[in-house]
């Protein structure tokens, strides 16, 4: 993949090289928002960096285009905290109040698109819209749903863990087996793996109460780790983060925040901006009246190299010699 407008630069201990296409400058527009009260709802399924980033990039967008809170924005915020019962009642009021309603993380968008199909809905982080019977295609959605994937470049994740653990033999995957989208990317990553040579352990959990256990398992039985954009483990990774140290094991996860919380490093997603990108969405909705069915569903503009530099140097890698492989 091409590096253009390629960077680096250190960031609280996290070094971050950024490539790949760069949004656009983001001016205040906010002559386009008229003084009508919007109303905007947001399900957001659990609490953990990626899905809070998505969700603040979200409202930071709308922020610049002219739509202030309590002004002339009225956000209905409401996080199930993972529990599916909370998603019914929580995706039930939203419904019929709001111009757009945002689902972050793929059971919240299932949860609203069973209760209406007629309100608009855009999800984020969503692997897979296809697959999680979110939209009948990517480029035509065809209901009332759309919104932006964060399908992450698990190649390149590969080639990165194995260009950090070059002598490994046995590599450990970890996620959540009920979360579709992890399935997806881990069978990916074991595919990748697999056409390397590699030998790979796959180990799933059921809830956070599993990972501390099935973490340790794991890490007794491979050289490294590589973790999909699980919510689960993105919600457990100063726990997954301290068993690798533990066992002096490279993790490499799916997204910049999970290598901010215990990962060693990743090419990956930045969810603040896949948030700002779905609300640019969500205002060709508000001001020009689009039709969900047929906009097409994004992926990410924004892919970065984080590296963890305290993890690095905690398993004897200068944080410098990260980089890319070709």
């Amino acid at each position: 993949m091409g590096t253009v407008g390629m960077k680096k630069k250190m960031i609280l201990g996290l070094a971050t090289v950024t490539a790949g296409l760069a949004l656009g400058a983001c001016g205040n527009t906010s002559d386009s928002a008229g003084s009508e009260m919007i109303n905007v709802g947001i399900l957001q399924y659990m609490e953990h960096d990626s899905l809070t980033q998505a969700r603040k990039g979200f409202v930071s967008e709308l922020e610049e285009a002219g739509y202030v809170e309590g002004e002339n924005l009225t956000l209905n915020y409401q996080n199930a905290q993972g529990d599916q019962a909370n998603l019914q009642s929580m995706s039930e009021s939203l419904v019929g109040d709001n111009e757009v309603i945002l689902s972050i993380a793929t059971p919240a968008a299932q949860s609203l698109a069973t209760i209406t199909q007629e309100d608009p809905i855009l999800f984020t982080a969503v692997t897979d819209p296809v697959d999680a019977g979110l939209v009948a295609d990517n480029e035509a959605p065809g209901g009332n749903v759309t919104g932006t994937s964060d399908m992450v470049p698990i190649e390149e994740q590969i080639s990165l863990l194995l260009s950090l653990a070059q002598d490994a033999e046995t590599i450990g995957i970890i996620y959540n087996s009920s979360e579709a989208n992890s399935k997806i990317q881990s069978d990916l990553a074991q595919e990748a793996l697999e056409a390397e040579g590699i030998e790979v352990k796959v180990l799933t959990v059921t809830t956070t109460n599993d990972v501390q256990q099935v973490m340790t398992t794991l890490a007794q039985e491979v050289d490294a780790v590589y973790i999909p954009t699980d919510n689960t483990l993105a919600s457990t990774m100063p726990t997954v983060g301290e068993i690798a140290l533990e066992y002096k094991l490279p993790v490499i996860p799916g997204s910049a925040e999970m290598v901010e919380a215990g990962g060693l490093a990743t090419y990956g997603i930045n969810y603040e901006e896949l948030g700002r990108q779905t609300a640019k969405m969500s205002l060709q909705i508000i001001e020009d009246g689009a039709d969900p069915a047929e906009m097409a569903v994004e992926t990410s503009t924004n892919l970065e190299l984080v590296i963890n530099e305290e993890v690095a140097k905690s398993l004897g890698i200068d944080p410098e010699s990260i980089v890319l492989p070709d």
